[in-house]
């Protein structure tokens, strides 16, 4: 991957990463979330990313049972960490950040919080290839396109469709797997998607099976 000036090479990838568990939301590789951070664990954990090496990992919790909150469940094994790119201070407190997707990581253990949010030791070895340049999704738009206008259509989603032709491939992919309103172990078999073909791929057939199996449910919104 070609180096930006504030790029992180693979090799200066933190061993810990703290992490923000929420359900339904993805994090991919060149992706970009916006963060709306107001709890105060999490603005602590965001001011001490600022002042280190700006890395959150994005992380979904397991399934609820017994009404545990999704902060304290257990994590899935697998994740992505983003670069704070942009955050910008508010006048009731709150700061708006926007992580820019780095590298996937393989949660090894969970260690002592900090300030009251999760930190993690990351396993980032077998996902070394998400810096590289790896932008053939081998998409077919035509076929993307006419399932995408579907599975809208199903969820009452309206979209501008000319940005969506003129995105590229690569980013069409990555932003469209991470805004779909995709169930949380949906979203998160796109995350472990071995390649950009691979995720492709996978969401083509999640926008049929949401189409086929559209019955008016409820979709987790972010």
């Amino acid at each position: 991957m070609s180096q930006g000036p504030f790029d992180l090479s693979f090799d200066e990838l933190p061993a810990t990463l703290p992490v923000f568990p929420l359900p339904g939301v993805l994090l991919l590789p060149r992706g970009k979330l916006p963060l709306n951070i107001f709890e105060p664990r999490y603005l602590n954990m965001t001011r001490d990313a600022l002042a280190t090496d700006r890395l959150i990992g994005m992380i979904q919790p397991m399934p609820a049972t017994g009404g545990t909150e999704a902060g304290s469940r257990a994590l899935y094994g697998i994740g992505c960490a983003g670069r704070i790119s942009q955050f910008a201070e508010t006048d009731d407190g709150r700061l708006l950040i926007t992580l820019t997707g780095v590298c996937r990581f393989a949660l090894d253990q969970e260690i002592a919080s900090m300030r009251g949010y999760r930190r993690v030791i990351a396993d980032w070895g077998r996902f070394a290839a998400d810096l590289d340049d790896d932008c053939d999704a081998d998409l077919d738009r035509a076929l993307l396109v006419e399932r995408l206008k579907r599975y809208f259509d199903s969820q009452g989603i309206t979209a501008d469709w000319g940005v969506i032709e003129e995105t590229p491939d690569d980013r069409l992919v990555t932003t469209l797997a991470m805004v779909c309103p995709f169930e949380s172990s949906e979203k998160q078999a796109l995350l472990e998607c071995e390649s950009l073909r691979a995720r492709a791929r996978m969401m083509l057939a999640l926008l049929d099976m949401a189409v086929a199996g559209n019955s008016g449910g409820d979709h987790a919104r972010h």
